[in-house]
């Protein structure tokens, strides 16, 4: 029996560093003002609750991990990430699942002092609830909702103390085409954390069940001025996407669709305009202390059609009643970049590093890793380390790569914007065997890898590509490889290049690399594009 070789050396980084340049939102800006989105890139589903002066929201993590980033704000504005709802790893298993299974739209509400997240684990485990005391956390474990089926769930806290749960599920009976389905309510006890009693329909299909409307989700329940008022995304979350309220006398109905739903949706806009915003939905309201009500949705940022690699992400619009009903915009009307802001926000403030134009370094000399890095599903052993080499991130390789159903070794960041600049500075590895470099995620078949690695006769510089079943190298280099090596990536939409410094200044390895492969349209799925340092063990060859 041949000995076991020793585990290669970790591959030193010495920085990584992100720069967006979006025209759209390099506008001037007016005072009082604050630019949309307001979370950039993939943040998706969001949901929002008020505690005192304080507003916190969580958003859908999908495959990563820790999963479901929890952030502050006391504007609605300019948003502070606290960290994540799912930091632990026996708190949830998605390994072997796909980047975009795992953790789909949670919901966040407060009672007596206690922070819920309800949320779907897909493919792993279903429906389950955590609390805390303290919206940083910990947060419990899971508690398992086996006897809730579909996804989506959401609480409500009624002003007479009961408290109920709703959620996406099949209809009653058979669905009566594609995409049927409804809105379940039932009964939640907060001591047992489990549902009780009878479930109820309150929605079948959708606002209007006569046009066979698709995949009625997301749902919130609020109450204002003797109604209960039911808002839930509809008709996907892809181009047709919008939002449509209901409301009622009685908590289990019937519910009254709005005469003019949906209250939010892009649908209807000319799709050559410039600079679209589409995808608008799965919205969820709050009220602010001087009585105004806000909006929190999804939406997206194409180009060339219907590409985009930045996902779903968080936006923000004031909500008018008008006769009882909430409106976020009107049919017609464009999603702005640049919307006057919430009374508690005074003059022009930057909403960096998760919203505008910007530039965001990590010199990896800090006790642990920015909250705003994440794991592509739960790392199995610990590879990221910043103790060892103060100053550096040590990444040691695995043999999973992106195209794994478990955890590579690649420290994810998520792409902002359309068109950025992204570099990072490494230690070429020393031993044969071991590639490492910058790498573009959008799933475990669409990503590249701009890497280096020893050869016979030197070091070697690479790009490769996953294409869904294809795999190639685009573009090879010799390089210096007793040299720290400086990589980057500079994008415009589609357009994607990839540039390197081994010592002899900036050279290009390949220019005009088609990015669309990392466009949710591409690749499929509800994530957006991420990226990062990545080291592995390259696959042995075949005997």
């Amino acid at each position: 029996m041949a000995p076991a070789l020793a585990a290669p050396a970790p591959v030193l980084f010495d920085w990584f560093e992100y720069t967006g340049r979006d025209a759209a939102l390099a506008q001037p800006m007016p005072d009082g003002h604050y630019r949309n989105p307001i979370l950039a890139g993939f943040y998706p589903d969001p949901s929002i609750v008020r505690v005192d002066d304080r507003y916190y929201l969580v958003n859908s993590s999908f495959g990563y991990f820790p999963g479901i980033p929890i952030f502050e704000s006391r504007d609605l504005v300019r948003w502070t990430q606290l960290g994540h709802v799912i930091d632990r790893p026996e708190q949830l298993d998605v390994d072997g699942l796909r980047i975009s299974r795992g953790i789909f739209a949670p919901a966040i509400e407060h009672r007596d002092g206690i922070f819920y997240v309800v949320t779907t684990a897909v493919d792993a485990g279903g429906n389950f609830v955590v609390t805390a005391t303290d919206p940083a956390g910990p947060w419990s474990n899971p508690h398992w909702l086996p006897e809730v089926d579909g996804i989506d769930p959401s609480l409500f806290f009624d002003d007479d103390g009961s408290a109920w749960l709703l959620n996406n599920g099949a209809p009653e009976g058979t669905p009566r085409y594609d995409g049927h389905r409804a809105i379940w309510l039932q009964r939640f006890d907060p001591d047992t954390l489990r549902t009780v009693g009878p479930r109820h329909v309150l929605v079948d299909g959708g606002a209007d069940p006569g046009t066979n409307p698709i995949w009625i989700e997301g749902p919130h329940l609020y109450q204002r001025d003797g109604w209960y008022v039911l808002t839930s995304a509809e008709g996907g979350t892809g181009p047709q996407h919008s939002q449509v309220v209901l409301r009622s006398r009685d908590i289990r109905g019937p519910y009254e669709p709005y005469a003019h739903n949906p209250i939010l949706t892009q649908r209807d806009l000319p799709a050559d305009r410039p600079a679209p915003v589409t995808n608008a939905g799965h919205a969820d309201l709050v009220e602010a202390p001087d009585g105004r009500w806000w909006a929190v949705f999804l939406a997206s940022r194409p180009y060339e059609g219907d590409h985009y690699n930045t996902g779903r992400e968080t936006f923000l619009l004031p909500v008018e009643w008008r006769d009882g009903w909430p409106t976020i915009l009107d049919r017609g009307q464009a999603i702005p970049y640049a919307a006057p802001a919430p009374a508690a926000m005074p003059g022009a403030i930057a909403q960096a590093p998760l919203a505008g134009n910007f530039s965001w370094r990590d010199d990896f000399d800090g006790p642990a890793l920015d909250p705003l890095w994440t794991f592509v599903r739960v790392p199995r052993q610990p590879w990221a380390d910043l103790a060892a080499h103060p100053g550096k991130l040590a990444v040691r390789p695995l043999r999973d790569g992106l195209d794994s159903l478990h955890n590579p070794a690649f420290l994810a960041r998520r792409q902002q914007h359309l068109a950025f600049e992204a570099g990072t500075a490494l230690v070429v590895p020393a031993e044969p065997g071991v590639s490492a470099g910058l790498a573009l995620f959008q799933n475990e078949r669409h990503w590249l890898f701009l890497g280096a690695r020893r050869t016979g006769q030197g070091a070697e510089l690479f790009l490769e590509r996953q294409h869904g079943d294809a795999r190639d190298i685009v573009a090879t280099a010799a390089i210096d490889g007793s040299a720290p090596l400086t990589l980057k990536v500079v994008a415009d939409g589609a357009d994607h290049a990839f540039a390197y410094d081994d010592g002899s200044g900036w050279q290009w390895l390949a220019r005009g690399v088609d990015g669309r492969l990392l466009s949710t349209e591409r690749a499929g799925g509800f994530v957006g594009a991420t990226l990062g340092p990545h080291a592995r063990l390259d696959p042995e060859p075949a005997e």
